[in-house]
Order: C-alpha cells, then structure tokens, then sequence
C-alpha cells in the first residue's frame, strides 16, 4: 500500500495548516503497548499498525498521518500504572500537592478525564480532602486502595459532551491527550464544560516531543500515541480553543509537558499562538537518519551479548519496554521481561512474546545485563537490583 504524504485532510490536526513534513515511518508495530496478552502464542498474533510520522512547520506538532483510531479499544486488560514505582508516586504525589495548593483546591470537586484505574486522582482526593469524578472504561474496581479512593466516583466511560453537566473547581488530564486523533474537538468540549466557571481550572499533561527528538526517546514512538506535542502546538491548542495559559512547563526530567490553563475572560487578550523553536527544525532534519541508527546499534549489541552467552533482561513492562523489543525483532535473544506491577507478571509482551516476570525470580536466572527504558528510574532498578544480590550491568537504551 502506497505511504499517503499527509493526513487524509492534508492538514494538521492542531492548527489546520497543510506544510507537513515527512518525519519517519515504522511498520508493523503493536496496536496497543499496554495491553499484555495471557499466552505466549497469543502474544505474538497481537494486531499490529505502521506509524508514519509527520511534522508541522507553522506549530510544531508531530502526529501519526495514517493513524486509524477504529484499531483501538480501551478494556480493563489496558494496564498502564507506573504508581508500582516509588521513584513516579514521588513525582505524581508532588503534582498533587502542587496542584492543590497553588489553586486552592481544598474540600472542592475535582474531575479526571482518562483517570486509568484512578491512582492520580486518588492523590489529589487525599492532599485536598476533595472529592472526585474519574472517566475511564479500563478503570477496574476493587484494586485502589488509599486515603483518597473512598472519596472517588469512577464512570467507567470515555468523557465525552454528554458528561457536561459534570461540573468541577479543578479538571486534570494526563497521558490521554496523546492518544486523540483530534485533539482541538476533545479540549473543546473540556472548554464548553466549563461554561460559566471561569474560576475552573485546568491541568493537561502530555510526552514532550522535544525529549524524543532531542535525547532520542525513541521507545516511545508506539501507535496508541497518534500525536507528539511540542510546547508550542500544545499552547497553541489550548488558546485556540478560548483558553489562557497560566503555566507551561517540562516535567519529569524533560519527559513530560505540563499546561495550566483558565478559560479567557471576555476582556482577556487572545494570546497569538507561539512559532516552534528554532531548534526543532534541525533536530526533525536529524532524527531519522538518529532513529534507524539507535536501532541498528541495539540490534547489534544484543546480538553480541547473546553470541558471549550473557543473560539480558528488559526491565520495564510499559510501552517504552514493549517497543523496545519489537524492534530488535528477535524474540529469543532476550528471554525475559521485567516489571513490579504485579499486574503484569506472568503475562506475555505483544509481539515477541517474552513473559513478564517480577524482579524477585531474578536470583534463578542471575542476568548479565539489565537494559531499561528510561534513565529516570536506573537507581531505583539498582538499588533492587543490590537488594536481590545481583550483580548485572545496567544499561539504559
């Protein structure tokens, strides 16, 4: 099938404009990252799709051209929770805090749009003694237990218009904007939702594609992530749909970006929407050429390693650790993989099949070599690591 240049519309879906660039392009990647399968056989017939990357020159968004959301479906197997981590609950307990505190968000209501099996939300329930409302169909009752859960209602929906009535002193909303082929529709109906409470505030929290241009993230180019938000297509977003940014700013070791936001008072000035910086232009320039390079060298390092006899594990069940693999596209150089979600272990990695195990088998199979992900959590893996008695060189991809 021949590679469509632009969207269907040919335009960007943050600012409508047609001057897309051809970014980068990867086959046969899993559908979803986060949903593990039960067998290993099954595992390895997960559906697959192609992401074909392409860049806005005028806002500086990067997006999937020939994303299809009929592939997706959100159930309960949607597993995605890095709360298991002590070195993420850290950062996710210090943005609730932050949030609550700054707006004054005590005793008030709060609404978490995409609220996963409602861990975040949780957090801000318990720092402000607020109650709160939770959209999300993977949301799997039971599971939560802390000082906030009791206070959680949880429809088990996605959020949608029809949820208007729904009204709130605080609307959060992280790691779901990536994954709407249309984002302006979305952010606009949280805007009309909030018709009529200019005091409402808004906190959205997305990957910064800066970090995988720039530091060369690549694991977490995955097809459930349709678009790729720098900060000025995400300002850009937001005060086109009528709202005024109160702080934008990169989180989580440059990983994420943060945006709160109001909605712009009748007198307010429009805010004219920001150009991308000057240096995305050349690290567009650069990163397929970078891509298949990272690729490349990684295959062949696991192919060294596996040709000395040493043991590697992936630590990190998530969409990172997932990509990882299917691009190495050898599915027995590398046996296992490693996470602390319990929830995960004994399941099976779409694509190549590996099994997900926790970390406290690893004294059996005494690994070699530990590769991980994210470099953000390389001292909590070795301080489990030395815990374990386990003496192996940790490698971050």
């Amino acid at each position: 099938m021949a590679r469509p240049d632009h969207t269907p519309t040919g335009r960007c879906v943050v600012c409508d404009a047609v001057d897309i660039r051809d970014l980068m392009s990867t086959p046969d990647v899993p559908i979803h990252c986060n949903v593990l399968w039960p067998t290993r056989e099954e595992a390895r017939r997960a559906p697959r799709g192609e992401v074909n990357l392409g860049y806005c020159r005028v806002c500086g968004h990067v997006f999937n051209t020939t994303f299809d959301p009929s592939l997706m479906e959100y159930t309960q197997e949607y597993e995605n929770s890095l709360h298991f981590s002590p070195r993420f609950q850290s950062y996710a307990e210090a943005l609730a805090r932050r949030l609550v505190e700054r707006y004054s968000i005590r005793n008030k209501d709060v609404i978490d749009v995409g609220c996963g099996k409602g861990d975040f939300l949780a957090l801000v329930c318990g720092v402000g003694d607020n109650r709160g409302t939770g959209f999300d169909p993977s949301y799997v009752p039971g599971q939560l237990e802390s000082a906030g859960s009791g206070r959680m209602t949880i429809v088990r929906d996605f959020y949608s218009p029809k949820y208007s009535s729904y009204k709130a002193d605080l609307i959060t909303c992280r790691h779901v904007l990536e994954h709407i082929q249309f984002p302006g529709k979305f952010v606009g109906a949280i805007a009309q939702s909030i018709e009529g409470r200019p005091e409402t505030v808004v906190f959205f929290e997305v990957p910064n594609v800066l970090y995988s241009l720039r530091d060369m993230g690549i694991w977490d180019i995955i097809y459930e992530h349709c678009s790729y938000f720098s900060s000025s297509s995400l300002a850009r977003l937001f005060t086109d749909q009528g709202f005024t940014v109160l702080e934008q700013t990169e989180l989580y070791d440059g990983q994420y970006l943060g945006i709160d936001v109001m909605a712009r008072g009748a007198g307010d000035t429009p805010v004219v929407p920001t150009r991308p910086e000057e240096s995305m232009g050349d690290l567009v320039d650069q990163f397929s050429r970078k891509y298949r390079e990272k690729i490349a060298s990684w295959k062949e390092q696991i192919s060294r390693m596996a040709d000395e006899g040493r043991t590697v594990v992936v630590w990190g069940g998530g969409s990172k650790g997932v990509t990882f693999l299917n691009a190495m596209g050898e599915q027995d150089l590398v046996r296992y993989m490693v996470d602390i979600n319990p929830r995960k272990q004994g399941m099976f990695v779409p694509g190549t099949g590996q099994e997900v195990i926790g970390p406290e088998t690893l004294g059996d199979l005494r690994p070699n070599i530990v590769v991980i992900m994210n470099p953000v959590y390389r001292g909590e893996i070795q301080s489990t690591l030395s815990d374990l008695g386990i003496e192996a060189r940790v490698m971050v991809a």
